[in-house]
């Protein structure tokens, strides 16, 4: 008896240890966890051009549903004969919230109308809208004589973006537009030019 006594003792001693062990063992093994998490918010920037008949006043224009009209000296251009030169400026800037400079082509050109083959024009960049003359000199960007549906020839320039909130440098392109020997009378002609301006990385 005292045999089995002692035996059932130890056994009991041997459980209970072996049963702290293993409590003590979890308790080693729990690892302590802390997170961190990080977060990036991005925006984009804006781009958009403004375009302006005389420097002051700008807007979009960005459709040919909604293009600017151009007022050419002499009347209004309305009243050409062969050999007159009209003129009209028209100028284009980035808006304020504009985080970006531009390079600006001229995409299209279109003239409608029985004397659109009998005109043909020029663009140059000239300081500000009042400086635009029929005789006006400054940076070509469309070569004289050119046909008014076409764009051959033409030269981009550039845009600059404000700092911060401010618009940028607007430039100004001066339309000069003249009349052939070929121009007929009472006859009237619609043309139109796209800008495009593209950011710049």
């Amino acid at each position: 008896m005292t045999t089995k006594t002692t035996r059932s003792r130890k056994f009991k001693a041997i459980l209970a240890g072996g049963i702290v062990l293993g409590v003590g063992a979890a308790v080693t093994l729990a690892a302590w966890t802390d997170d961190e998490w990080a977060e990036g918010v991005f925006g984009a920037g804006s781009f958009n051009v403004q375009g302006s008949t005389d420097g002051t006043t700008f807007a979009d224009h960005e459709s040919s549903d909604g293009a600017a009209a151009l007022t050419f000296d002499l009347d209004g251009g309305d009243n050409m004969s062969p050999g007159d030169t009209v003129a009209a400026p028209f100028v284009l800037r980035l808006d304020g919230p504009t985080s970006y400079d531009a390079t600006v082509s001229l995409e299209s050109a279109a003239g409608g109308g029985d004397n659109a083959a009998a005109l043909t024009y020029a663009i140059v960049q000239v300081a500000s809208a009042g400086d635009c003359s029929a005789t006006a000199e400054g940076t070509s960007i469309v070569p004289e004589g050119t046909a008014l549906d076409s764009t051959t020839g033409a030269a981009e320039f550039n845009l600059t973006a404000g700092a911060d909130t401010a618009t940028g440098d607007p430039v100004t392109l001066c339309f000069q537009v003249t009349a052939g020997d070929s121009l007929e009378q009472g006859q009237n002609t619609t043309a139109q030019w796209q800008f495009t301006a593209t950011s710049a990385e």
